[in-house]
Protein backbone atom coordinates (compact mmCIF):
# COMPACT_ATOMS: atom_id res chain seq x y z
CA UNK A 1 0.00 0.00 0.00
CA UNK A 2 2.79 2.40 0.89
CA UNK A 3 4.31 4.26 -2.00
CA UNK A 4 7.79 5.61 -1.67
CA UNK A 5 7.61 9.32 -2.34
CA UNK A 6 11.01 10.94 -1.99
CA UNK A 7 9.99 14.51 -1.20
CA UNK A 8 7.23 13.63 1.27
CA UNK A 9 7.91 13.39 5.01
CA UNK A 10 6.85 10.29 6.89
CA UNK A 11 4.14 12.28 8.65
CA UNK A 12 2.71 13.47 5.30
CA UNK A 13 2.89 9.92 3.92
CA UNK A 14 0.92 8.56 6.89
CA UNK A 15 -1.73 11.27 6.43
CA UNK A 16 -2.02 10.42 2.72
CA UNK A 17 -2.33 6.71 3.53
CA UNK A 18 -5.14 7.55 5.98
CA UNK A 19 -7.02 9.35 3.21
CA UNK A 20 -6.47 6.40 0.86
CA UNK A 21 -7.78 3.96 3.49
CA UNK A 22 -10.82 6.21 4.02
CA UNK A 23 -11.60 6.26 0.28
CA UNK A 24 -11.15 2.49 0.07
CA UNK A 25 -13.36 2.02 3.17
CA UNK A 26 -10.59 -0.13 4.68
CA UNK A 27 -11.70 0.30 8.30
CA UNK A 28 -9.07 -1.98 9.86
CA UNK A 29 -6.15 -0.16 8.19
CA UNK A 30 -7.79 3.21 8.85
CA UNK A 31 -8.08 2.40 12.56
CA UNK A 32 -4.40 1.46 12.83
CA UNK A 33 -3.28 4.59 10.97
CA UNK A 34 -5.51 6.79 13.13
CA UNK A 35 -3.95 5.29 16.28
CA UNK A 36 -0.54 6.25 14.95
CA UNK A 37 -1.65 9.75 13.99
CA UNK A 38 -3.21 10.22 17.44
CA UNK A 39 0.05 9.20 19.13
CA UNK A 40 1.97 11.58 16.88
CA UNK A 41 -0.42 14.46 17.57
CA UNK A 42 -0.27 13.79 21.32
CA UNK A 43 3.52 14.02 21.31
CA UNK A 44 3.46 17.22 19.24
CA UNK A 45 0.99 18.84 21.64
CA UNK A 46 2.74 17.62 24.80
CA UNK A 47 6.20 18.73 23.71
CA UNK A 48 5.18 21.64 21.46
CA UNK A 49 7.35 20.38 18.61
CA UNK A 50 7.02 19.47 14.95
CA UNK A 51 7.88 15.77 14.61
CA UNK A 52 10.76 14.72 12.39
CA UNK A 53 10.85 11.37 10.62
CA UNK A 54 13.13 10.05 13.39
CA UNK A 55 10.55 11.09 16.02
CA UNK A 56 7.81 9.28 14.09
CA UNK A 57 9.96 6.12 13.89
CA UNK A 58 10.48 6.30 17.67
CA UNK A 59 6.71 6.49 18.20
CA UNK A 60 6.16 3.52 15.88
CA UNK A 61 8.80 1.49 17.74
CA UNK A 62 7.04 2.22 21.04
CA UNK A 63 3.67 1.25 19.57
CA UNK A 64 5.12 -1.99 18.16
CA UNK A 65 6.57 -2.87 21.57
CA UNK A 66 3.13 -2.32 23.12
CA UNK A 67 1.59 -4.56 20.43
CA UNK A 68 4.14 -7.35 21.08
CA UNK A 69 3.36 -7.21 24.81
CA UNK A 70 -0.39 -7.30 24.12
CA UNK A 71 -0.05 -10.21 21.69
CA UNK A 72 1.79 -12.35 24.24
CA UNK A 73 -0.84 -11.56 26.89
CA UNK A 74 -3.75 -12.25 24.53
CA UNK A 75 -2.23 -15.55 23.39
CA UNK A 76 -1.61 -16.57 27.01
CA UNK A 77 -5.29 -15.88 27.68
CA UNK A 78 -6.36 -17.86 24.56
CA UNK A 79 -7.75 -14.73 22.86
CA UNK A 80 -6.40 -15.29 19.36
CA UNK A 81 -9.03 -12.92 17.91
CA UNK A 82 -7.54 -9.99 19.85
CA UNK A 83 -3.97 -11.11 19.12
CA UNK A 84 -4.77 -11.12 15.39
CA UNK A 85 -5.99 -7.50 15.58
CA UNK A 86 -2.72 -6.48 17.25
CA UNK A 87 -0.69 -8.40 14.63
CA UNK A 88 -2.55 -6.61 11.84
CA UNK A 89 -1.84 -3.23 13.44
CA UNK A 90 1.85 -4.17 13.68
CA UNK A 91 1.87 -5.03 9.96
CA UNK A 92 0.39 -1.61 9.13
CA UNK A 93 2.94 0.16 11.33
CA UNK A 94 5.82 -1.87 9.85
CA UNK A 95 5.23 -0.21 6.47
CA UNK A 96 6.50 3.08 7.93
CA UNK A 97 9.68 1.68 9.46
CA UNK A 98 13.05 2.01 7.73
CA UNK A 99 14.60 -1.08 6.12
CA UNK A 100 15.63 -3.52 8.87
CA UNK A 101 19.27 -4.59 9.16
CA UNK A 102 20.10 -8.28 9.03
CA UNK A 103 21.89 -10.02 11.91
CA UNK A 104 25.33 -9.79 10.29
CA UNK A 105 25.00 -6.01 9.82
CA UNK A 106 23.87 -5.57 13.44
CA UNK A 107 26.74 -7.73 14.72
CA UNK A 108 29.22 -5.70 12.65
CA UNK A 109 27.80 -2.43 14.02
CA UNK A 110 28.08 -3.75 17.59
CA UNK A 111 31.70 -4.83 17.05
CA UNK A 112 32.53 -1.46 15.48
CA UNK A 113 30.89 0.47 18.35
CA UNK A 114 32.74 -1.57 20.99
CA UNK A 115 36.04 -0.79 19.26
CA UNK A 116 35.16 2.91 18.82
CA UNK A 117 34.22 3.40 22.49
CA UNK A 118 37.07 1.27 23.82
CA UNK A 119 34.61 -0.74 25.89
CA UNK A 120 36.39 -3.38 27.97
CA UNK A 121 33.65 -5.08 29.95
CA UNK A 122 29.98 -5.17 30.94
CA UNK A 123 30.37 -1.91 32.89
CA UNK A 124 30.89 -0.11 29.54
CA UNK A 125 27.63 -1.38 28.05
CA UNK A 126 25.92 2.01 28.46
CA UNK A 127 28.53 3.80 26.34
CA UNK A 128 28.18 1.27 23.52
CA UNK A 129 24.40 1.22 23.72
CA UNK A 130 24.25 5.02 23.64
CA UNK A 131 26.34 5.12 20.49
CA UNK A 132 24.30 2.42 18.75
CA UNK A 133 20.87 3.69 19.77
CA UNK A 134 21.09 6.71 17.47
CA UNK A 135 22.71 4.74 14.68
CA UNK A 136 20.34 1.75 14.66
CA UNK A 137 17.07 3.37 15.79
CA UNK A 138 14.20 1.84 13.88
CA UNK A 139 16.49 -0.43 11.91
CA UNK A 140 17.15 -3.12 14.52
CA UNK A 141 15.48 -4.60 17.61
CA UNK A 142 17.31 -2.84 20.41
CA UNK A 143 16.63 -5.75 22.79
CA UNK A 144 18.62 -8.04 20.52
CA UNK A 145 21.31 -5.37 20.10
CA UNK A 146 21.61 -5.16 23.89
CA UNK A 147 21.97 -8.95 24.15
CA UNK A 148 24.70 -8.90 21.46
CA UNK A 149 26.60 -6.15 23.28
CA UNK A 150 26.37 -8.03 26.57
CA UNK A 151 27.57 -11.25 24.92
CA UNK A 152 30.57 -9.54 23.28
CA UNK A 153 31.56 -7.59 26.39
CA UNK A 154 31.33 -10.70 28.60
CA UNK A 155 33.97 -12.57 26.59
Amino acid sequence: MRRLVQNMSLKQQITEDMKTAMRAKDTARLGAIRLLLAAMKQREVDERIELSDADVVTIIEKMNKQRRDSISQYEAASRQDLADVEKFEMSVLAAYMPQQLDEAEVAAAVTEAIAATGAAGPQDMGKVMGMLKAKLAGRADMGKVSALIKAQLSK
